[in-house]
């Protein structure tokens, strides 16, 4: 019989484990670095994010104009996650990641000074977003083939769970603060806070230690093309990852209805707007703090599977919100009222529950990527894998603003219902994905028909 102290030490050693794992930051100095580094400088990133949609519609009142900030970048970012990555593949990672990441803070700056100097030029708003997106994807795909040599690929589950509390955190405080900042001083201040910001990404680079490629390693190249794709036509398990979150991104991203969600439909504007996207990010947080139980789940492809289809649900449940408030009639207002706090309140509702379960499937889809690929090829992989996940939400953007000519609320109800009936059939076409276990990577990489 167990004393009331041994209850109460397992009921907090109970609690402890449904919290993050802080693992690879004891374990990894120079992890606990590149993250934090990192972290710091997403906050200016989705600053500028917002506040660039804010500017374009702000100079065209058009929302098909703002979906084209990801259109135009998104051939560009393609190029560049491929050939990046094989860069991070042939040459060290750590420089790759340093160069790209001096060229993505530049550009920051250029759109800086371009609302200082009030040129309002979307033309070169557009290329300078393309240049910062492109840059910014060779960054990303290095650092990530970086993180299974710095912690090992038992700790990919935790990395992951701390990438999203970061990147949850970023998303949660940088649109809510690009929002008050455009309302209250302007675009200028809002971009130059993101050049400060950005530079703590640089501290977490330079302190890596030097990541040499493989000895055979191909140099960036049509044969180096060719070998990763033989690699993922062989590897049906790993290709599931990236269709999945397409599929979730191109028909479940309506980021780019909330600046006419909150000027036609909600009110409110630019705060409406902040508020919105930093639901969906305080959704990937919270999910990330409590994220300690997903370590020990070994079916994870049949966990992305659900953990996409719940978030189709909650992108449905997001439409049907605006559906309502659109037919009781928008409120066209600048500024918070009482009148809009309830729609607005389910509508970040909807939009967290799907943050959260989107950085469930993020957690396991990284993990089932860097756990099952040997390393030589995890440069290659980590920038298609950058490429969806930065791709997938501007086919969103199109996708939506060419739907949301049938009305504000279609694009969400439509795309909703075909993330969960599209997840449904891939899930029964590809068994060795839903058989996939974490405790053997590479043993059922392949699917045997």
């Amino acid at each position: 019989m167990t004393s009331p102290s041994d209850r109460r030490a397992a009921g907090r050693a109970r609690a402890r484990a449904l919290f993050v794992d802080l693992t690879p930051l004891r374990r990894s100095p120079a992890f606990a670095r590149l993250w934090l580094g990192t972290s710091i400088a997403a906050i200016g990133t989705q600053m500028t994010t917002v506040a660039v949609g804010l500017e374009i519609y702000d100079i065209t009142a058009s929302t098909f104009a703002v979906a084209l900030v990801g259109v135009i970048a998104l051939v560009p970012m393609i190029v560049a996650g491929l050939y990046g990555g094989m860069l991070a593949d042939a040459f060290d990672r750590r420089a790759v990641a340093l160069v790209s990441a001096v060229l993505a803070w530049a550009s920051i700056a250029a759109i800086a000074l371009h609302a200082w100097l009030g040129l309002d030029n979307v033309g070169l708003l557009y290329v300078l977003v393309t240049v910062n997106a492109v840059a910014g994807t060779v960054v990303s795909a290095s650092r990530s083939a970086i993180i299974p040599r710095l912690i090992g690929t038992d700790l990919l589950p935790a990395a992951g769970a701390l990438s999203g509390i970061g990147t949850g955190f970023a998303v949660t405080l940088g649109p809510a603060v690009a929002g008050v900042l455009v309302a209250a001083v302007g675009f200028a201040p809002t971009y130059t806070v993101d050049v400060v910001l950005f530079s703590f990404a640089f501290l977490g680079i330079v302190a890596l230690p030097k990541m040499a490629p493989e000895h055979d390693a191909l140099r960036p190249g049509l044969r180096s093309l060719v070998e990763g794709a033989r690699f993922l036509r062989r590897s049906p398990t790993i290709t599931m990852t990236f269709v999945l979150d397409i599929i979730a991104m191109t028909f479940g991203q309506p980021r780019v209805l909330f600046p006419a969600i909150g000027a036609l439909v909600i009110g409110g504007g630019a705060i409406t707007v902040g508020v919105l996207t930093s639901a969906y990010a305080a959704g990937a947080l919270l999910s990330s703090i409590f994220s300690g139980p997903l370590g020990r789940v070994r079916r994870q492809g049949v966990a992305v599977g659900w953990a996409i289809t719940a978030y189709g649900a909650a992108i449905m449940g997001f439409g049907v919100v605006i559906a309502v408030a659109h037919l009781l009639g928008g409120r066209m207002q600048d500024a918070m009222s009482p009148d809009i706090l309830p729609p607005l309140a389910l509508a970040a509702l909807f939009l967290a529950l799907a943050g959260g379960a989107d950085n469930v499937s993020a957690v396991f889809r990284s993990t089932i990527l860097q756990a099952a690929a040997p390393d030589g090829m995890r440069g290659r992989l980590q920038g298609i894998f950058i490429v969806v996940v930065t791709g997938g939400p501007r086919l969103g953007d199109l996708y939506a603003g060419v739907v949301v000519a049938a009305g504000i609320a279609w694009p969400p109800l439509l795309g909703g219902a075909l993330i969960i009936v599209l997840v449904a059939v891939l899930l029964r076409a590809v068994p060795s994905f839903r058989q996939y276990d974490a405790r053997i990577p590479t043993g059922q990489l392949h699917d045997k028909g």
